[in-house]
């Protein structure tokens, strides 16, 4: 089991309310996507010949962060398609969850310019992910 990428608040990271600003999410998500993917896949993986495009990402706010918090943001597996997979997220700070998103991945060939089938390589590396319950 992977352990949940830890996130430290920056000081920039708030807004004026005193919360991280809904526009760091995003960037929460994308750091524990690069913790989990080197876990998963090494980090000698060739992500210019079988990487991954961000196609869609959707978030739900439930609890502020605030700056003393150090939220943890782990990643489950809700499905896999043809060319694309979608990974969800949950952020928590002491166990409660603050917040929940998903993302889209497109499987893509950097040097073909072209989306590419899900490899056997990522749905091996997909499978070792907790299920999204339903």
């Amino acid at each position: 089991m992977i352990k949940p990428a830890q996130i430290q608040v920056r000081f920039a990271d708030l807004d004026t309310m005193g919360h991280v600003n809904n526009t760091v999410y995003l960037s929460y998500f994308e750091y524990a996507r690069v913790h989990y993917f080197n876990e998963l896949l090494g980090l000698n993986w060739d992500w210019k010949k079988f990487g991954v495009l961000v196609a869609r990402n959707e978030i739900n706010y439930h609890l502020p962060v605030l700056l003393n918090d150090t939220p943890q943001v782990e990643i489950l597996l809700d499905s896999i398609g043809a060319k694309s997979f979608t990974l969800a997220y949950e952020i928590k700070v002491n166990g409660k969850i603050t917040t929940t998103g998903k993302s889209v991945l497109v499987c893509f060939d950097a040097s073909s310019h072209q989306s590419i089938p899900v490899s056997e390589e990522w749905k091996q590396a997909l499978s070792q992910l907790k299920p999204l319950s339903v």
